[in-house]
């Protein structure tokens, strides 16, 4: 599918968030006048959001750029496979293969690195140790504003860390890779990997994991590239 004529961008946000994040993507994209939607998954499991993903893709015009953040890359992963589907942006997220989940990608992450501060499940559900959530979700940002994130978490349930990919859609999408060199959620080593395989054209920023956030200039011109 060419991407020449995309107007429509659908922006997915990942595990601990909501979609409030993207605002200045947002703000920048619809000021050259693309069409945004922001998806707000429920984050209980990989399968109901990617149906509440397809809902605003289906509600759309004709054919979008699908953009996921972090645990939004598996969302676009499962979803991008919609014929309105014209192009898969990951930023700074996990790709995951035909079978794959986040666990087993992050089973996957040098043990030497930094680990992402995960606090043990509760009736289901994880949260990032407020204390560490500044250095290592946000790094990039004001401490004041990383507190409120850190308060504002969204319970992330544990079966949408463990449900699997049952089509891939990068390997019928052309897909492009923005990987945040300062990361300390998803090593970028690891990011660097799961671009490689998916054939993803890689745009490397020196930002956090909170990038979409802090840097959304780049952002948004990775999805224009990918939208043209």
């Amino acid at each position: 599918m060419s991407t020449g004529s995309v107007h429509n961008v659908v922006l997915v946000h990942g595990g601990f968030v909501d979609g409030s994040g993207w605002q200045g993507v947002y703000d920048a994209l619809t000021a050259d006048g693309y069409r945004v939607a922001v998806v707000q998954n429920p984050t209980l499991s990989l399968e109901d959001d990617a149906a509440a993903t397809r809902r605003v893709i289906d509600a759309l015009d004709g054919p979008a750029v699908l953009v996921g953040h972090s645990y939004g890359g598996a969302v676009i992963t499962e979803a991008g496979v919609d014929d309105n589907v014209a192009a898969l942006v990951y930023v700074a997220a996990f790709a995951p293969d035909k079978g794959e989940s986040v666990n087993t990608l992050i089973a996957g992450f040098p043990a030497d690195g930094p680990q992402p501060p995960i606090l043990p499940p509760q009736d289901g559900f994880l949260h990032l140790d407020r204390d560490k959530f500044h250095a290592s979700f946000a790094g990039d940002l004001p401490a004041s504003q990383a507190a409120f994130m850190a308060d504002s978490q969204v319970p992330w349930g544990t079966n949408a860390l463990g449900g699997t990919i049952s089509e891939a859609a990068w390997r019928m999408k052309p897909s492009w890779y923005l990987l945040t060199t300062q990361d300390r959620m998803i090593p970028p080593s690891a990011q660097r990997d799961m671009a490689e395989r998916t054939g993803a054209a890689v745009t490397e920023v020196a930002a956090s994991h909170s990038v979409y956030v802090s840097q959304p200039q780049a952002v948004a011109s990775l999805i224009r590239q990918a939208a043209g």
